[in-house]
């Protein structure tokens, strides 16, 4: 065989072309060394995996023992502690600020109205102060005392307008139990009355008044005096004599008191609801 010879040694594996052919030893001799590359490589892989979970584990760690001041990672979220809930938010409410008017200027105020009223009227003649029940019903006496203190000519008579069944809110609002009923002395027909209270605000008290007045009689002509004017009007009145001029919102509120025993006790309160936390 010139092409292709194949000896085989005493001892050594049979050659073909020159070549050793592979024999069962050399076979289980290269396995066992692929098999060693195969297993160190998968420990090392193992031995990176483990690494990498440590780390971790030490982060997370890191985090559970991190200190309360000291700001959360961007990995971790906090946890609320549910016995220590948070405090509601705080709660408004009003409380009510008060401005007092002394009764010095009270009386001053009254006097004007005296005072303007004993002007407008200089002939003698009869007039009626009819107060409406009940702020302006002390008003109206205190009124024809001050005239007739004033020297004036005018014969003022004093009386009492009861406006409880012309009210429009009647029935929010039902009649109290204590009220003064309308008291007028004289013919009401071809008479000067002037109508007397203590706050003029929206004007129905007035036009309750009005509609009251006539339903006893004509009277030649109505005037119209207030110790406070505080606006706010939701009706075409005006006063024709004011003591005191105040500026107010429509949630205050203006509370006159006129002692008809002492007068030095005579107070006007404002009282303005504020926001306090």
């Amino acid at each position: 065989m010139d092409a292709a010879k194949v000896t085989q040694g005493r001892d050594g594996p049979p050659e073909a072309n020159g070549l050793p052919t592979p024999t069962s030893a050399h076979v289980a001799q290269l396995a066992g060394k692929d098999l060693t590359v195969v297993i160190a490589a998968s420990f090392t892989s193992a031995s990176s995996k483990w690494n990498e979970a440590g780390k971790i584990a030490s982060s997370l760690t890191h985090e559970v023992a991190r200190p309360r001041d000291q700001p959360p990672s961007h990995d971790t979220l906090p946890v609320e502690n549910p016995s220590h809930p948070s405090p509601d938010p705080p709660q408004s409410r009003l409380v009510a600020t008060i401005q007092t008017i002394g009764a010095q200027e009270i009386h001053t105020a009254i006097t004007r109205l005296a005072t303007a009223i004993a002007a407008r009227h200089p002939a003698p003649k009869k007039l009626l102060l009819l107060g409406i029940a009940n702020g302006g019903v002390t008003l109206a006496h205190r009124l024809a005392a001050r005239l007739s203190a004033l020297g004036s000519p005018l014969s003022a008579t004093t009386g009492t307008v009861d406006i409880s069944f012309h009210r429009d809110d009647i029935g929010r609002h039902p009649i109290p139990k204590e009220f003064a009923p309308t008291h007028i002395p004289s013919d009401v027909h071809g008479a000067t009355i002037i109508l007397v209270d203590d706050v003029l605000f929206s004007g129905r008290t007035v036009k309750a008044a009005l509609d009251e007045l006539f339903d006893h009689g004509r009277p030649a002509k109505v005037e119209l005096a207030v110790l406070v004017d505080r606006g706010g009007r939701l009706m075409p009145v005006a006063a024709d004599y004011t003591g005191l001029t105040l500026t107010t919102a429509a949630a205050e509120k203006v509370v006159v008191t006129l002692d008809p025993k002492a007068p030095a006790r005579d107070s006007i309160r404002i009282q303005s609801p504020t926001t306090s936390h």
